[in-house]
């Protein structure tokens, strides 16, 4: 599995994505279900599929899924465009 089917795992799973969903427009607060207790969920889940820890200003700063890969590959992992 690439990183970037883990990450979308780990979005679908959190917050209860369909797996059709146009990961590109996938933003916190916008899209349906990604509320504040929804966003702990998806960093238990990053951490646990990564197995990494994301530090305070990473979690804060993970409002998109592009946002999110730049910070996972921040941890070494690699997305293809």
């Amino acid at each position: 599995m690439t990183a970037e089917q883990k990450l979308k795992e780990a979005f679908i799973q959190a917050i209860g994505l369909p797996a059709d969903t146009d990961f590109s427009t996938v933003r916190y607060g916008v899209t349906k279900n990604w509320d504040s207790v929804a966003h702990m969920q998806l960093i238990a889940e990053i951490e646990n599929s990564f197995d990494i820890m994301l530090g305070t200003e990473q979690v804060i700063a993970m409002s998109s899924f592009e946002k999110a890969k730049e910070l996972i590959a921040s941890h070494g992992f690699e997305f293809t465009a």
